[in-house]
């Protein structure tokens, strides 16, 4: 087992783990079982009763991911929007008030809008680079601040202790979705956030082979409040699932430093050409929220967007890439492109999309770990290409 004075790399690695204890086996073993065997009525071995409830694959991926956080508790869900609903099912109720960054991943605005309305549940998007404006936003009834950072798909960059200190004041709780910077470059509990949120599918699986979510707090009763949750609601991961973001935890601290050089150097090349209207990256010295980058972040990221002016431009870009491949979803091995306002982010509204700047001719890149020569020579291909 680790400990939490090692470093990131081994916790990574043995952090919620130990061989099993029946075989020795230095893997975690997959329990893909729905029910346990009890020695007499009502006394489950060790709370073991039923997968729902509890499951040792995942009891080690949230010892995992806790560990890497710097958090006491993490509670693993089916997808990162299932995590989403916890935090707002355990911490909301009808005529409460959730002040949301403005940009988001387009699902979670799909969810505030078309689902959590319905429910009396109010909330107020707010450009959270802007600390006055979180705190200008911030009424009575709010319960929550919810901030993604960096930000998906304009990868602005949130200051999370400003923003705790709002919540502490307001008696709100604050959540981040740590999901762009992981937990390698960047821990929201030690800058004073409630709650961390994941999308596992992303950098801690790295494989694009699972869909899962998982939160983290330092908070006994709210872990407690997720738990039942997690139990009461059922959408929990499976084992497997559970075991391939252990699988892919264990070589974060690796991966991530390759993701990271590669981006730095891609946004560079876009930087430099006349053909691209803007490049957004945290680690370009004219992005808006640079130094704070700098500061609440040990790197900055993988994810670069840039503007290439139209939709007929960006849409050609994205099917003439050949290493970069067009997809949804980032955070693997593999890079990928996609154009947001028409496939992550469809289903926000017009104006809000022109609000947050997020135009048709806007291009995500996910940054992958292949040699870094190879994609910049992908990147100029199509680029010239148009």
């Amino acid at each position: 087992m680790a400990h939490e004075s090692q470093g990131f790399g081994t916790r990574a690695i043995h952090a919620g783990q130990r061989p099993d204890p029946s075989t020795g086996a230095i893997m975690t073993p997959i329990y893909q079982t729905s029910t346990y065997v009890q020695s007499e009525v009502g006394s489950p071995t060790d709370g073991y009763d039923y997968a729902r409830v509890k499951n040792p694959t995942r009891e080690a991926l949230q010892g995992n991911l806790a560990s890497l956080e710097n958090g006491r508790h993490a509670v693993a869900y089916a997808s990162g929007l299932a995590a989403i609903e916890a935090i707002i099912t355990t911490e909301l109720s009808a005529g409460d008030h959730l002040v949301c960054g403005a940009d988001v991943y387009g699902g979670v605005d799909r969810m505030l809008r078309y689902v959590w309305d319905r429910f009396g549940i109010e909330f107020d998007f707010v450009d959270t680079t802007d600390a006055e404006a979180v705190q200008a936003a911030v009424r009575e009834e709010t319960r929550l601040i919810h901030v993604e950072t960096p930000s998906n798909p304009m990868i602005t960059v949130t200051d999370i202790a400003a923003c705790a200190a709002i919540a502490r004041d307001a008696g709100a709780v604050l959540s981040v979705d740590n999901t762009f910077a992981t937990p390698f470059l960047q821990r929201p509990l030690d800058l004073g956030a409630d709650i961390v949120m994941h999308s596992t599918t992303k950098f801690l699986n790295g494989h694009s082979d699972m869909i899962g979510g998982a939160l983290v707090t330092n908070s006994d009763e709210r872990a407690d409040q997720l738990r039942f949750y997690q139990k009461t609601t059922g959408g929990v991961p499976g084992p497997f699932d559970c075991w391939l973001v252990l699988r892919g935890t264990k070589t974060l601290h690796l991966r991530m430093p390759v993701h990271c050089a590669n981006a730095r150097r891609i946004a560079g090349l876009l930087d430099g050409r006349d053909d691209v209207e803007r490049v957004l990256y945290p680690g370009l010295v004219d992005h808006p929220q640079h130094e704070l980058a700098g500061r609440q972040m040990d790197d900055f990221g993988s994810m670069v967007s840039f503007d290439l002016g139209s939709t007929e431009r960006a849409n050609r870009f994205a099917a003439t890439t050949e290493l970069f491949q067009l997809a949804e979803s980032l955070g693997g091995v593999e890079s990928l492109v996609s154009v947001p306002t028409s496939m992550t982010h469809a289903s926000v509204p017009d104006e809000k999309k022109a609000e947050i700047g997020l135009t048709p001719g806007l291009v995500r890149l996910s940054v992958g770990v292949e040699t870094g020569d190879d994609l910049v020579q992908d990147l100029e291909r199509a680029l010239d290409a148009l």
